[in-house]
């Protein structure tokens, strides 16, 4: 089974004549492809919480100049800046470089698997340092936060009758490589990327064959129009999977913290 991800939403296209337990929100009948279910649930405002994280830093000002005259995203020159530090630092891998920052990204809420709009987004390791380069941790950091999110996600799935092995991913945030390739590592599933990069003009455009009876249905059209491209595969380090597993422990356990916050303080006010 496929799980399909854009920015901030995850949707699963289930058989025609199998109705599996919902793991998150759903079943939706015909809602994504027509004649077969769709399970949909996602995390709130993903790339809207890595716009926050960047722009409401101190470094931010400084780091969008020195992108904007090197005529490259801020995406691009912090994903850069990682790369120098994993060097300086002696770093096996790049993950590894946030040991000691841990983000639990529910600054929306949580959607799923867990449905609590009153929970809370939670950053923790800060420190005083306000350089890029601290920039470029909590930015990494919150991409995992994100990508543990998927996981939580994909794993209640799974524990409740589907069988998630593969991701596609489509969005804007499919075209950032730490993105993607954090995501596989973290997941543990390969994640395909399609060939045509442009999803929602994609989507349009075999909307229109099909309406200008080019194809004859959907289904058909799809399977002319698009095409996978690019497979990103987790990483076959098995230290990657030993610091991720341990950092996704860390995850879980920072809403259980809330939890147990909350009911401390409710006792309080009662």
């Amino acid at each position: 089974m496929v799980l399909v991800c854009g920015t901030s939403t995850c949707h699963m296209a289930i058989s025609r004549s199998k109705l599996f337990i919902p793991g998150v929100w759903g079943p939706f009948w015909s809602a994504m492809v027509p004649e077969y279910w769709l399970t949909e649930g996602g995390q709130s405002a993903t790339g809207a919480l890595l716009d926050h994280i960047i722009e409401n830093h101190a470094a931010s000002p400084l780091l969008a100049n020195r992108a904007a005259s090197q005529k490259i995203s801020v995406f691009e020159l912090l994903n850069k800046l990682l790369e120098t530090l994993m060097i300086e630092q002696n770093k096996s891998f790049v993950a590894a470089l946030t040991e000691d920052i841990h983000v639990l990204p529910d600054f929306h809420g949580n959607r799923s698997p867990i449905a609590d709009p009153k929970s809370k987004g939670v950053v923790h390791g800060m420190t005083l340092d306000t350089s890029e380069k601290q920039l470029a941790l909590l930015y990494l950091a919150t991409l995992q936060g994100i990508a543990y999110g998927t996981r939580h996600i994909v794993e209640h799935c799974n524990a409740h009758g589907h069988k998630i092995n593969t991701l596609l991913a489509c969005g804007g945030l499919s075209k950032n490589p730490i993105y993607i390739q954090e995501h596989a590592d973290i997941i543990g599933y390969p994640i395909i990327l399609p060939r045509e990069s442009e999803s929602v003009l994609l989507g349009a455009a075999i909307l229109g064959a099909v309406a200008t009876r080019k194809y004859h249905s959907l289904s058909e059209a799809m399977k002319a129009l698009n095409a996978p491209g690019q497979v990103i595969h987790p990483s076959n380090d098995p230290r990657v999977k030993r610091y991720h597993d341990a950092k996704y422990k860390i995850f879980r356990g920072l809403y259980e913290q809330q939890l147990s916050n909350r009911s401390i303080m409710a006792q309080a006010l009662a």
